[in-house]
């Protein structure tokens, strides 16, 4: 099951790394990064809850007692990560941003070593570290110099953002259906974004158009582009997100998620025209030994009662997708 999860995880990491290089595609033809992030919540949300609607109505349904928890998913791990990352690379190097937002693996074993008291395999801590460690090498982030404080507070905190959206689907129950989880994730997002993404002033007509975001990138339709970051680097990321979690742990998922900086690279390489020089490809192989580390986690790691049956292959896991 451990393998399975994995392997979801990497699958999962690799779609969210169009995210990037789709939205280039949205911001070129004329729209704002928040009007970009705006668009793909808004369109992944909205297409989640019509196909359930039809097919699966009963996801949909949201028992009083959760509607917290379905709000708090809403605002930190969909909406926080985003739109806090956005401010925060408004004030600092794109690469220290997104080192300080993939800090989450980090955070995660942390809160879980000292708030739920769970031992975790040393390989786990080792393994995040790791991670981190790739990361800075990949965005380079020794040779940024230009600090903000309020900067380096935003981006820390689109990390615990992260790390929430990480914990949040390693701890819901029964009463709770995934899919209906990031449906009304994505769809209360959207909603929390209105005021900073003004919709009703994002640019429409730059959809019927295409584009190529750097020189030697690719030229795509930008409706294409945008359809692509909706149903793949947001829907079928998100829901085989939440699985790979549900299978492994917090911890090692949010390792293992670090790989989207590296798939990043390699789609932005063969569609938007940007190299990659010999520190993605060194830190990107220190990623993936962190990766490899935190897997080996949880074979070790001692279970919840509750997600025994998850981990042993109980009927709750096959129905996730």
């Amino acid at each position: 099951m451990r393998y399975a999860g994995l392997a979801l995880a990497f699958v999962s990491s690799w779609c969210f790394a169009f995210s990037g290089p789709m939205a280039k595609y949205l911001i070129t033809a004329g729209l704002t990064p928040i009007e970009a992030v705006w668009a793909r919540m808004a369109g992944a949300g909205l297409l989640l809850v019509a196909v359930l609607a039809l097919i699966r109505p009963r996801a949909l349904r949201i028992s009083r007692s959760r509607l917290p928890f379905f709000g708090l998913y809403a605002v930190m791990a969909v909406a926080g990560v985003q739109s806090l990352y956005f401010v925060a690379i408004t004030r600092l190097p794109v690469g220290v941003a997104l080192l300080l937002v993939y800090m989450a693996p980090v955070m995660v074993v942390a809160w879980v070593r000292l708030v739920r008291k769970v031992r975790l395999a040393r390989t786990a801590y080792v393994g995040a570290v790791v991670a981190v460690v790739g990361l800075g090498i990949v965005v380079e982030a020794w040779q940024e110099v230009r600090l903000d404080a309020l900067g380096l507070v935003l981006g820390l905190l689109a990390g615990a953002c992260s790390a929430g959206y990480f914990l949040m689907n390693d701890s819901f129950g029964d009463d709770v259906d995934p899919l209906g989880l990031i449906a009304w994730g994505m769809t209360g997002a959207a909603v929390v974004l209105i005021p900073f993404a003004r919709p009703w002033d994002i640019p429409w007509d730059a959809f019927t158009v295409s584009a190529a975001p750097a020189a030697g990138g690719r030229t795509l339709p930008v409706l294409v582009a945008y359809l692509w970051m909706v149903l793949v680097a947001t829907v079928v990321a998100y829901i085989i997100g939440v699985n790979a979690v549900r299978r492994l742990s917090a911890g090692v998922g949010a390792t293992v998620a670090s790989l989207e900086v590296i798939g990043g690279a390699v789609v932005a390489w063969g569609l938007v025209g940007e190299t990659l020089g010999v520190f993605q490809i060194v830190g990107g192989l220190i990623v993936l030994s962190g990766a490899l580390l935190a897997q080996t986690a949880t074979g070790s790691a001692p279970l919840p009662s509750s997600r025994r049956g998850l981990r042993l292959g109980s009927g709750r896991s096959g129905a996730k997708l």
